[in-house]
This record gives structure tokens, C-alpha cells and sequence, in this order.
């Protein structure tokens, strides 16, 4: 296969299990998970224009985000090696004329791009700060899971100055830190209007937060349906089949059961 030849070793070729979308991974560093998934449905996004992705990784977000647009969407990731990844995955894909991959650090990309050139900007941020969790993890891992090269008020900071007035800033973060996303957004202009909260059971507490804010909005937040991702069955929630496979799959896949 094509796409076998741009892997290195310990890298392998996932199925994004939508529109024949493939991503390089490894599990010598941080893999994406449901979040990134989440944010990337949640957000919402322009037909057209010009997109940003923030702590991009290995390029999901990029990737599933071109299911739902034909705007230019550029991703930034700090880590060589998961650019690097990401790069060559959008070149799988044959996606190099749509997406684009920049190594560089959020906190001063606005001065290579400018200020509010942006339609939509998403992130999938650090969660934890830098001085928690188990610092055994190996340094991909660290960095993609702990604020160790961007606070919360620096990331909120640097989406706002690169999104346009009226433009949009889309995070999934964690319930714990919700009034602190709110207050870093407020102070640089950004209005919270759509918040859902993603539940593992309709018993358990949120485990994950959405939040999309408009650059200059007026105050207005909306509180959405929350999202429960498992049945009693343990088995993914209608809405979940649907945002990983599409309706038309996922009905599919139900009828063969």
C-alpha cells in the first residue's frame, strides 16, 4: 500500500472510519482520542475560508474537520515529531491542497500570521497543569497532557488574537477548569455561547467539557443537551455511532447485528 511507505518504525496506518480518512500513529507518543472526535463534530464550522487548529498533534482534527468544509485549515503542533506526523498523513490522504501542517509554538504564531485572519479556531489544549500527574510519562506524552509549554490563559490568549471578530473558538477541555475557561475567554474578548458536557453514562458526572465562544459576541451562552456516550449496555450512544461512523454507516452497522 501507498500509504505503508511514508510510515517509520513503530508507526502504524488507523482507519478514521470516516470517508476513507487514514492517520499515522505510534505508541511511542500521544494518540488521539475521543475529545479531539468530540471538538471536532461540535465546532462550528465555516463552508468556507480559513480555519485554524491549535495543539493539533498528529493532525486528527485537521483531517475530520475536511469531512465538513472546503475552508484552508492549518494546524499547529509544537512537538517535531507529531508534526511530522500529521504532515505526512495529510499527504496520504491527498489533502495537501486543503490542510497544512506548521511546527511552531502557539504563544507567538500570531507573529508569523497576524492577528484575526481566522474564521474558526479549535483546541484541544493541555488538561492538567505542569506540576501534576505522573511525571514517568515519556516526554510526548507529558507535553500533550500537561501545561508544560502553554498555560489555559495562553492558549484562550493566542486563539483570540488569531480569530476575526465574529469569528469562532472552539475548546474541549475538562468540567474542572470551566470557570477558568470562561474567565481567561472573557478577558481577551472571546463570549461563551454554546456549552455541552460529555457524560460516560447518563449516571456518572461530566468527564469532558465543550465550549465554542464568539471573538466580540454579545453575552448569550447556550447550554446543549448533554452528551452521554455509553447506553446500559455499555455500548456507544446513538449520537456516538453516528459521530464516528455517520448515520448512513452507523445505521448500517446496526442492521448486520
Amino acid at each position: 500500500m501507498e500509504g505503508l511507505k511514508a510510515l517509520l518504525p513503530n508507526e502504524r496506518l488507523d482507519d478514521l472510519l470516516t470517508h476513507d480518512l487514514r492517520i499515522i500513529q505510534s505508541p511511542e507518543v500521544f494518540s488521539f482520542s475521543m475529545d479531539a472526535v468530540l471538538l471536532a463534530r461540535f465546532a462550528s464550522v465555516p463552508v468556507r475560508g480559513r480555519i485554524l487548529d491549535f495543539c493539533t498533534g498528529n493532525g486528527v482534527i485537521p483531517l475530520l474537520l475536511t469531512t465538513r468544509t472546503k475552508a484552508r485549515i492549518d494546524g499547529v503542533e509544537i512537538q517535531p515529531r507529531l508534526a511530522d506526523m500529521a504532515s505526512r498523513s495529510v499527504r496520504i490522504n491527498n489533502l495537501q491542497e486543503q490542510v497544512y501542517i506548521i511546527e511552531g509554538d502557539l504563544r507567538n504564531y500570531h507573529e508569523q500570521r497576524g492577528y484575526g485572519v481566522y474564521d474558526l479556531v479549535t483546541v484541544n489544549p493541555p488538561y492538567m497543569p505542569a506540576n501534576t500527574g505522573d511525571r514517568n510519562e515519556n516526554e510526548h506524552v507529558a507535553i500533550a497532557r500537561h501545561e508544560i509549554h502553554c498555560t489555559l490563559e495562553e492558549v484562550v490568549t493566542a486563539c483570540s488574537r488569531l480569530v476575526r471578530t465574529g469569528g469562532r473558538v472552539a475548546m474541549v477541555h475538562r468540567p474542572s477548569r470551566l470557570v477558568d475557561i470562561m474567565e481567561a475567554m472573557r478577558s481577551v474578548r472571546l463570549e461563551p455561547k454554546r456549552i455541552r458536557m460529555v457524560h460516560p453514562h447518563a449516571e456518572g458526572e461530566a468527564n469532558m467539557v465543550l465550549i465554542e465562544a464568539i471573538r466580540d459576541g454579545k453575552p448569550d451562552v447556550r447550554l446543549l443537551p448533554p452528551l452521554i456516550v455509553y447506553n446500559s449496555r455499555k455500548e456507544y450512544n446513538d449520537e456516538l455511532v453516528n459521530i464516528y461512523y455517520g448515520p448512513k454507516q452507523g445505521k448500517e452497522e446496526e442492521n448486520t447485528k
